[in-house]
């Protein structure tokens, strides 16, 4: 249930197209359901403009294919990240028209009558290196399944920041910035010191020994300089591709 199925119940009772008491009890329907192994709150879209996702690492095939069941069920899109390759070829077989990323490890499955709305605003997705962008990635699929435009920038990390800086238009026009980075974790600092737009920093797992998995890039992050950074929690693409999207998608300020 979100706020355009509720908005079509009401221009129906209103135009007399349905009854004030079949829409009620469309209404009535519990806002979560009980499957035992979860609760799948099917408000979450109401409440916050974007339904539940699966997070699907720790969970079975089987489970992670009846959470997705439900919510399609009731008419939501469906984003499962941390996908493993035996429930993405489950969820694919369940549903043909699903769309898998590979490398973000992420099945997006939209309702199959609902046109794909046309993307806004502007995101940068940047990365230090190749190694990054399976965080990377997760974040732009998941900003684009939230309606936002997303334009990447791979592997332009300080150890040659020539090839930053030859994309300077490019971040300069995007409304917020996702810069993924592992190793020493330096890149967001630098971005933000180039720009005047939010910097959404992600540390990654991606380094030798003293990278300790990722606390280094984070701490790093965490004690940037440049104004403007905010960190998210290591690897979590999902969340900074969220965040991000949430930011873009507020209206442009007016004096």
């Amino acid at each position: 249930m979100d706020r355009e199925t509720i908005y079509q119940l009401l221009r129906q009772v209103a135009t007399g197209g349905l009854t004030p008491e079949k829409a009620l009890d469309q209404l009535q329907d519990l806002p979560f359901e009980d499957l035992g192994f979860a609760h799948v709150d099917h408000h979450r879209s109401l409440r916050t403009g974007y339904p539940e996702v699966i997070f699907c690492q720790g969970k079975s095939t089987e489970q992670v294919l009846s959470i997705a069941e439900r919510l399609a069920e009731h008419g939501s899109f469906v984003l499962a990240t941390r996908t493993a390759p035996e429930a993405i070829r489950t969820l694919v077989r369940r549903f043909p028209h699903a769309q898998c990323d590979e490398v973000a490890r992420t099945v997006l499955i939209r309702p199959p009558d609902n046109p794909v709305p046309e993307a806004k605003g502007l995101i940068a997705v940047v990365t230090a290196g190749t190694s990054d962008l399976p965080v990377a990635q997760e974040a732009v699929v998941t900003a684009r399944a939230m309606g936002a435009k997303v334009e990447t920038i791979f592997d332009v990390g300080i150890a040659g920041l020539h090839r930053l800086l030859a994309h300077r238009n490019q971040l300069r026009s995007a409304r917020v910035i996702v810069v993924v980075a592992g190793m020493e974790g330096a890149l967001p600092s630098v971005v933000g010191g180039l720009v005047d737009k939010p910097v959404i920093a992600v540390p990654t797992s991606v380094g030798y020994g003293a990278n300790l998995n990722g606390i280094a890039a984070l701490l790093a992050m965490l004690n940037s300089c440049a104004s403007g950074v905010t960190v998210v929690n290591i690897d979590n693409g999902f969340g900074a591709g969220y965040s991000a999207a949430l930011v873009n998608a507020l209206p442009e300020s007016r004096e």
